[in-house]
Protein backbone atom coordinates (compact mmCIF):
# COMPACT_ATOMS: atom_id res chain seq x y z
CA UNK A 1 0.00 0.00 0.00
CA UNK A 2 2.63 2.24 1.11
CA UNK A 3 4.60 1.70 -2.21
CA UNK A 4 1.56 2.84 -3.84
CA UNK A 5 0.76 5.56 -2.57
CA UNK A 6 4.60 6.43 -3.80
CA UNK A 7 4.15 5.90 -7.30
CA UNK A 8 1.00 8.11 -7.36
CA UNK A 9 2.55 11.12 -5.13
CA UNK A 10 5.86 10.48 -7.64
CA UNK A 11 3.60 10.05 -10.52
CA UNK A 12 1.43 13.49 -9.86
CA UNK A 13 4.90 15.00 -9.33
CA UNK A 14 6.34 14.08 -12.92
CA UNK A 15 2.70 15.60 -14.14
CA UNK A 16 2.73 18.80 -12.60
CA UNK A 17 6.56 19.30 -13.22
CA UNK A 18 5.78 18.35 -16.81
CA UNK A 19 3.15 20.69 -16.97
CA UNK A 20 5.49 23.80 -15.45
CA UNK A 21 8.27 23.40 -17.64
CA UNK A 22 5.96 23.22 -20.67
CA UNK A 23 4.48 26.56 -18.80
CA UNK A 24 7.79 28.27 -18.92
CA UNK A 25 8.75 27.52 -22.15
CA UNK A 26 5.26 28.29 -23.93
CA UNK A 27 3.46 31.15 -21.52
CA UNK A 28 6.20 33.97 -21.22
CA UNK A 29 6.46 34.54 -24.81
CA UNK A 30 2.55 34.14 -25.53
CA UNK A 31 2.03 36.48 -22.60
CA UNK A 32 4.61 38.64 -23.81
CA UNK A 33 3.59 39.01 -27.20
CA UNK A 34 0.30 39.27 -26.07
CA UNK A 35 0.58 42.19 -23.57
CA UNK A 36 3.29 44.14 -26.02
CA UNK A 37 1.43 44.22 -28.76
CA UNK A 38 2.70 47.20 -30.68
CA UNK A 39 -0.47 49.93 -31.73
CA UNK A 40 -0.74 48.77 -35.57
CA UNK A 41 0.29 51.92 -37.73
CA UNK A 42 1.52 52.45 -41.90
CA UNK A 43 5.34 52.73 -42.37
CA UNK A 44 6.59 56.16 -40.99
CA UNK A 45 7.68 58.89 -43.72
CA UNK A 46 10.74 60.86 -43.03
CA UNK A 47 12.31 63.33 -44.67
CA UNK A 48 15.77 63.62 -45.76
CA UNK A 49 16.26 66.47 -43.41
CA UNK A 50 15.03 64.58 -40.39
CA UNK A 51 17.06 61.39 -41.20
CA UNK A 52 20.57 63.74 -41.85
CA UNK A 53 20.02 65.11 -38.45
CA UNK A 54 18.94 62.20 -36.50
CA UNK A 55 21.99 60.57 -37.97
CA UNK A 56 24.34 63.11 -36.14
CA UNK A 57 22.25 63.27 -32.65
CA UNK A 58 23.46 61.69 -29.09
CA UNK A 59 19.52 60.06 -28.34
CA UNK A 60 18.80 58.47 -24.86
CA UNK A 61 15.87 57.21 -23.05
CA UNK A 62 14.73 56.94 -19.74
CA UNK A 63 12.75 54.50 -19.00
CA UNK A 64 11.95 51.22 -20.59
CA UNK A 65 11.55 47.69 -18.89
CA UNK A 66 12.59 45.14 -21.02
CA UNK A 67 14.32 43.32 -18.39
CA UNK A 68 10.80 41.64 -16.99
CA UNK A 69 10.12 39.71 -19.95
CA UNK A 70 12.35 36.16 -21.38
CA UNK A 71 13.78 38.16 -24.53
CA UNK A 72 17.29 37.92 -25.47
CA UNK A 73 18.15 41.51 -25.55
CA UNK A 74 21.24 41.03 -28.14
CA UNK A 75 18.77 39.34 -31.28
CA UNK A 76 15.98 40.86 -33.15
CA UNK A 77 12.32 39.72 -31.58
CA UNK A 78 9.10 40.44 -32.89
CA UNK A 79 7.80 40.28 -29.16
CA UNK A 80 7.84 44.15 -27.41
CA UNK A 81 9.96 47.12 -28.39
CA UNK A 82 13.74 47.18 -27.11
CA UNK A 83 16.69 44.75 -28.74
CA UNK A 84 20.18 45.66 -29.10
CA UNK A 85 19.23 45.48 -32.91
CA UNK A 86 16.14 47.62 -32.82
CA UNK A 87 18.18 50.61 -30.59
CA UNK A 88 20.72 50.36 -33.19
CA UNK A 89 18.40 51.39 -36.04
CA UNK A 90 17.33 54.18 -34.56
CA UNK A 91 20.70 55.22 -33.87
CA UNK A 92 20.29 55.71 -30.10
CA UNK A 93 23.66 56.12 -28.04
CA UNK A 94 21.92 55.60 -24.17
CA UNK A 95 18.78 53.43 -22.38
CA UNK A 96 18.17 53.43 -18.87
CA UNK A 97 16.83 49.80 -18.46
CA UNK A 98 14.08 49.73 -15.50
CA UNK A 99 13.74 46.70 -13.20
CA UNK A 100 9.95 45.94 -12.35
CA UNK A 101 9.36 44.17 -8.85
CA UNK A 102 5.86 44.69 -7.89
CA UNK A 103 2.47 45.51 -10.14
CA UNK A 104 -0.79 45.28 -8.85
CA UNK A 105 -3.03 42.86 -10.75
CA UNK A 106 -5.44 44.99 -11.76
CA UNK A 107 -3.64 48.59 -12.67
CA UNK A 108 -5.59 51.59 -11.92
CA UNK A 109 -4.36 55.60 -12.33
CA UNK A 110 -5.97 56.15 -8.79
CA UNK A 111 -6.53 54.54 -5.68
CA UNK A 112 -4.40 51.15 -5.95
CA UNK A 113 -3.82 49.39 -2.55
CA UNK A 114 -0.68 47.80 -1.90
CA UNK A 115 -1.89 43.97 -1.00
CA UNK A 116 -1.48 43.00 -4.70
CA UNK A 117 1.48 41.82 -6.83
CA UNK A 118 1.17 40.53 -9.92
CA UNK A 119 5.27 40.06 -10.26
CA UNK A 120 5.03 37.19 -8.03
CA UNK A 121 3.47 35.24 -10.94
CA UNK A 122 5.78 36.26 -13.39
CA UNK A 123 8.99 35.53 -11.19
CA UNK A 124 6.86 31.62 -11.09
CA UNK A 125 6.55 31.40 -14.44
CA UNK A 126 9.52 32.30 -15.89
CA UNK A 127 11.74 30.56 -14.08
CA UNK A 128 13.47 32.93 -12.38
CA UNK A 129 15.40 31.87 -9.42
CA UNK A 130 13.51 30.66 -6.57
CA UNK A 131 14.18 33.36 -4.11
CA UNK A 132 12.89 36.27 -5.83
CA UNK A 133 9.79 34.69 -5.54
CA UNK A 134 9.11 36.14 -2.56
CA UNK A 135 11.88 39.20 -2.21
CA UNK A 136 11.40 42.14 -4.19
CA UNK A 137 15.11 43.07 -3.79
CA UNK A 138 15.84 39.59 -5.50
CA UNK A 139 13.91 40.18 -8.19
CA UNK A 140 15.62 43.65 -8.62
CA UNK A 141 19.04 41.71 -8.37
CA UNK A 142 18.08 39.11 -10.75
CA UNK A 143 17.10 41.75 -13.27
CA UNK A 144 20.37 43.09 -13.10
CA UNK A 145 22.28 40.33 -13.97
CA UNK A 146 19.92 39.75 -16.80
CA UNK A 147 21.56 43.13 -18.31
CA UNK A 148 25.42 42.38 -16.91
CA UNK A 149 24.81 38.89 -19.43
CA UNK A 150 23.16 40.92 -21.92
CA UNK A 151 26.20 43.22 -21.57
CA UNK A 152 28.42 40.22 -21.79
CA UNK A 153 27.12 39.05 -24.79
CA UNK A 154 26.48 41.56 -27.20
CA UNK A 155 30.21 41.15 -27.95
CA UNK A 156 30.69 45.37 -27.32
CA UNK A 157 27.37 45.92 -28.93
CA UNK A 158 26.54 47.38 -25.19
CA UNK A 159 28.58 48.68 -22.83
CA UNK A 160 27.71 49.75 -18.81
CA UNK A 161 27.37 53.13 -17.90
CA UNK A 162 27.75 53.37 -14.18
CA UNK A 163 29.89 55.89 -13.89
CA UNK A 164 31.32 59.42 -15.47
CA UNK A 165 34.24 57.26 -16.61
CA UNK A 166 32.17 54.93 -18.24
CA UNK A 167 29.90 57.26 -20.07
CA UNK A 168 33.58 59.18 -21.48
CA UNK A 169 34.36 55.54 -22.47
CA UNK A 170 31.40 54.85 -24.32
CA UNK A 171 31.29 58.38 -26.33
CA UNK A 172 34.95 57.64 -27.20
CA UNK A 173 33.94 54.84 -28.67
CA UNK A 174 30.96 56.04 -30.62
CA UNK A 175 33.26 58.72 -32.20
CA UNK A 176 36.02 55.88 -32.66
CA UNK A 177 33.38 53.68 -35.11
CA UNK A 178 31.19 56.87 -36.32
CA UNK A 179 27.84 55.17 -37.22
CA UNK A 180 26.81 52.22 -35.43
CA UNK A 181 29.00 52.87 -32.54
CA UNK A 182 28.16 50.86 -28.63
CA UNK A 183 24.79 51.89 -26.94
CA UNK A 184 25.58 52.75 -23.21
CA UNK A 185 22.84 50.82 -21.15
CA UNK A 186 22.17 52.44 -17.57
CA UNK A 187 20.01 50.16 -14.61
CA UNK A 188 17.49 51.92 -12.57
CA UNK A 189 14.41 50.68 -10.37
CA UNK A 190 10.77 51.29 -10.83
CA UNK A 191 9.82 52.47 -7.64
CA UNK A 192 11.72 51.80 -4.51
CA UNK A 193 9.85 48.67 -3.39
CA UNK A 194 12.74 46.19 -3.82
CA UNK A 195 14.38 48.78 -1.02
CA UNK A 196 11.95 46.35 1.16
CA UNK A 197 12.35 49.06 3.72
CA UNK A 198 15.81 48.32 4.88
CA UNK A 199 18.43 51.01 3.41
CA UNK A 200 21.16 48.93 3.07
CA UNK A 201 19.09 47.06 0.40
CA UNK A 202 19.78 50.79 -1.34
CA UNK A 203 23.94 50.18 -1.14
CA UNK A 204 23.20 46.52 -2.20
CA UNK A 205 21.05 47.34 -5.42
CA UNK A 206 24.17 50.38 -5.79
CA UNK A 207 26.81 47.60 -5.60
CA UNK A 208 24.78 45.86 -8.72
CA UNK A 209 24.94 48.61 -10.90
CA UNK A 210 22.08 50.34 -10.17
CA UNK A 211 21.83 54.16 -10.78
CA UNK A 212 18.47 55.68 -10.51
CA UNK A 213 15.86 54.81 -8.08
CA UNK A 214 12.25 55.30 -8.29
CA UNK A 215 10.52 56.41 -5.36
CA UNK A 216 7.51 54.49 -5.74
CA UNK A 217 5.67 52.78 -8.55
CA UNK A 218 1.50 52.04 -8.73
CA UNK A 219 1.34 51.82 -4.81
CA UNK A 220 2.06 53.42 -1.98
CA UNK A 221 5.48 51.65 -0.35
CA UNK A 222 7.69 52.17 3.30
CA UNK A 223 9.00 55.45 0.81
CA UNK A 224 6.04 57.28 0.39
CA UNK A 225 2.99 57.84 -1.20
CA UNK A 226 2.47 56.98 -4.61
CA UNK A 227 0.37 59.51 -7.64
CA UNK A 228 -1.64 55.92 -7.91
CA UNK A 229 -1.72 55.20 -4.27
CA UNK A 230 -4.45 55.35 -1.91
CA UNK A 231 -2.67 57.94 0.87
CA UNK A 232 -1.82 61.07 -0.66
CA UNK A 233 0.82 60.82 1.41
CA UNK A 234 4.46 62.50 1.30
CA UNK A 235 8.22 60.99 2.18
CA UNK A 236 8.29 59.04 5.22
CA UNK A 237 11.12 59.10 7.65
CA UNK A 238 12.61 56.00 5.86
CA UNK A 239 11.58 58.05 2.68
CA UNK A 240 13.76 60.97 4.14
CA UNK A 241 16.53 58.73 5.18
CA UNK A 242 16.77 56.79 1.34
CA UNK A 243 17.09 60.41 0.24
CA UNK A 244 19.80 61.60 2.03
CA UNK A 245 21.54 58.14 1.03
CA UNK A 246 21.03 58.38 -3.05
CA UNK A 247 22.46 61.77 -2.71
CA UNK A 248 25.49 60.24 -0.69
CA UNK A 249 26.26 57.53 -3.60
CA UNK A 250 25.25 59.84 -5.94
CA UNK A 251 22.45 57.80 -7.31
CA UNK A 252 19.60 59.78 -9.66
CA UNK A 253 16.36 60.17 -7.93
CA UNK A 254 13.53 59.35 -10.11
CA UNK A 255 10.14 61.23 -8.87
CA UNK A 256 8.07 59.28 -11.88
CA UNK A 257 4.92 57.79 -10.09
CA UNK A 258 5.23 59.79 -6.95
CA UNK A 259 2.65 61.82 -5.74
CA UNK A 260 2.27 65.88 -5.51
CA UNK A 261 3.49 65.73 -2.07
CA UNK A 262 6.49 63.51 -2.29
CA UNK A 263 7.61 65.44 -4.97
CA UNK A 264 7.74 68.25 -3.30
CA UNK A 265 9.41 66.89 -0.22
CA UNK A 266 11.85 65.15 -2.29
CA UNK A 267 12.59 68.50 -3.95
CA UNK A 268 12.76 70.29 -0.47
CA UNK A 269 15.57 67.36 0.76
CA UNK A 270 17.75 66.79 -1.79
CA UNK A 271 20.74 68.42 -2.86
CA UNK A 272 20.47 67.20 -6.32
CA UNK A 273 18.85 67.72 -9.14
CA UNK A 274 15.81 64.79 -9.99
CA UNK A 275 14.41 63.46 -13.40
CA UNK A 276 10.64 62.53 -14.43
CA UNK A 277 11.75 59.15 -16.16
CA UNK A 278 8.69 58.60 -18.01
CA UNK A 279 5.68 61.17 -18.14
CA UNK A 280 3.10 63.40 -19.87
CA UNK A 281 2.19 67.04 -19.14
CA UNK A 282 -0.92 67.83 -17.41
CA UNK A 283 -1.37 70.91 -19.50
CA UNK A 284 -1.44 69.36 -22.52
CA UNK A 285 -2.77 66.01 -21.50
CA UNK A 286 -5.43 65.91 -18.71
CA UNK A 287 -4.30 62.66 -17.41
CA UNK A 288 -3.85 61.17 -13.94
CA UNK A 289 -0.83 60.12 -14.59
CA UNK A 290 0.76 63.37 -14.91
CA UNK A 291 1.74 65.96 -12.53
CA UNK A 292 0.52 69.44 -12.47
CA UNK A 293 2.51 72.08 -15.00
CA UNK A 294 3.75 73.97 -11.55
CA UNK A 295 5.08 71.43 -10.17
CA UNK A 296 7.04 70.05 -13.86
CA UNK A 297 8.55 73.81 -13.69
CA UNK A 298 9.79 73.69 -10.27
CA UNK A 299 11.39 70.09 -11.20
CA UNK A 300 12.89 72.10 -14.49
CA UNK A 301 13.77 74.99 -12.05
CA UNK A 302 15.83 72.86 -9.75
CA UNK A 303 18.19 71.87 -12.59
CA UNK A 304 15.48 67.94 -12.82
CA UNK A 305 14.44 66.63 -16.49
CA UNK A 306 11.35 65.87 -17.52
CA UNK A 307 11.43 62.88 -19.99
CA UNK A 308 7.89 62.53 -21.89
CA UNK A 309 6.27 59.26 -22.28
CA UNK A 310 4.95 57.96 -25.81
CA UNK A 311 1.92 56.05 -24.37
CA UNK A 312 -1.55 57.15 -24.60
CA UNK A 313 -2.37 57.35 -20.66
CA UNK A 314 0.71 59.97 -20.94
CA UNK A 315 0.49 62.27 -23.93
CA UNK A 316 -2.98 61.32 -24.48
CA UNK A 317 -1.85 59.73 -27.89
CA UNK A 318 0.77 57.31 -29.11
CA UNK A 319 1.92 58.58 -32.70
CA UNK A 320 4.69 60.96 -33.55
CA UNK A 321 3.15 63.98 -34.03
CA UNK A 322 1.27 63.64 -30.34
CA UNK A 323 4.61 62.79 -28.94
CA UNK A 324 6.45 65.86 -30.62
CA UNK A 325 3.43 68.15 -29.90
CA UNK A 326 3.91 67.66 -26.38
CA UNK A 327 7.65 67.40 -26.21
CA UNK A 328 6.98 71.05 -28.11
CA UNK A 329 4.82 71.68 -25.18
CA UNK A 330 7.42 70.69 -22.62
CA UNK A 331 10.10 73.24 -24.28
CA UNK A 332 7.37 76.13 -23.66
CA UNK A 333 6.50 75.30 -20.51
CA UNK A 334 10.63 74.09 -18.95
CA UNK A 335 13.14 75.17 -21.11
CA UNK A 336 14.71 73.66 -24.16
CA UNK A 337 17.57 72.12 -21.47
CA UNK A 338 14.97 69.89 -19.60
CA UNK A 339 13.35 67.71 -21.55
CA UNK A 340 14.35 63.87 -22.50
CA UNK A 341 12.50 61.12 -23.64
CA UNK A 342 11.08 58.54 -21.32
CA UNK A 343 9.39 55.85 -23.67
CA UNK A 344 8.09 53.12 -21.42
CA UNK A 345 9.02 50.73 -23.70
CA UNK A 346 8.13 47.32 -23.02
CA UNK A 347 5.82 48.41 -19.52
CA UNK A 348 2.54 46.42 -20.76
CA UNK A 349 1.47 49.89 -22.69
CA UNK A 350 0.64 49.76 -26.78
CA UNK A 351 2.52 52.32 -28.55
CA UNK A 352 2.88 53.20 -32.18
CA UNK A 353 6.71 54.26 -31.70
CA UNK A 354 9.67 51.80 -31.11
CA UNK A 355 13.50 52.42 -30.99
CA UNK A 356 13.59 51.87 -34.57
CA UNK A 357 11.15 54.41 -35.19
CA UNK A 358 12.82 57.26 -33.21
CA UNK A 359 13.94 58.90 -36.68
CA UNK A 360 10.01 59.38 -36.96
CA UNK A 361 10.29 61.23 -33.81
CA UNK A 362 12.74 63.54 -34.68
CA UNK A 363 10.80 64.51 -38.67
CA UNK A 364 7.81 65.12 -36.36
CA UNK A 365 9.63 67.72 -34.07
CA UNK A 366 10.89 69.57 -37.23
CA UNK A 367 7.10 69.36 -37.95
CA UNK A 368 6.56 70.82 -34.99
CA UNK A 369 8.62 74.01 -35.47
CA UNK A 370 11.60 73.03 -33.08
CA UNK A 371 15.22 74.22 -34.46
CA UNK A 372 17.98 71.73 -34.63
CA UNK A 373 19.08 72.40 -31.75
CA UNK A 374 16.79 72.17 -29.72
CA UNK A 375 16.05 68.68 -31.08
CA UNK A 376 19.35 67.54 -30.44
CA UNK A 377 18.94 68.72 -26.70
CA UNK A 378 15.10 66.80 -26.27
CA UNK A 379 16.44 63.82 -27.96
CA UNK A 380 19.43 63.07 -25.68
CA UNK A 381 21.67 66.11 -25.53
CA UNK A 382 20.20 67.33 -22.21
CA UNK A 383 20.31 63.67 -20.94
CA UNK A 384 23.91 63.03 -21.79
CA UNK A 385 24.31 66.18 -20.35
CA UNK A 386 22.75 65.25 -16.97
CA UNK A 387 24.64 62.10 -16.32
CA UNK A 388 28.15 63.81 -17.07
CA UNK A 389 27.66 65.81 -14.59
CA UNK A 390 25.31 64.04 -11.96
CA UNK A 391 26.86 60.39 -12.45
CA UNK A 392 29.48 59.36 -9.61
CA UNK A 393 33.08 59.86 -10.93
CA UNK A 394 34.05 56.14 -11.13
Amino acid sequence: MANRKLKIVAAVGLVLGAVYVAARVFVPPMLEARILKPVPHAPYKVSDEAKALHSGLTVMDWHADALLWNRDLTQPSDRGYVTLPSMQAGNMALQMFTTVTKVPWKIELRDNPSDSDMITAVSVISGWPVASWNSLTERALYQALKLNDAVARSEGGMMWVRNQKELQALMAARAKAGHGGPIGVLLGAEGGHPLEGDLMNLDRLYAAGFRMIGLTHFFDNEIGGSLHGQSGAGLSDFGHGVIHRMDDLGMIIDVAHASEQSVRDTLALTTRPVVISHTGLRGTCKSDRNLPDDLVQTIAAKGGLIAIGMWQDAVCGTDPDTIAATIAYGVRLAGPDHIALGSDWDGAVPEAVSPADLPALTDALLRQGLDHATIAKVMGGNSAAFLARWLPME
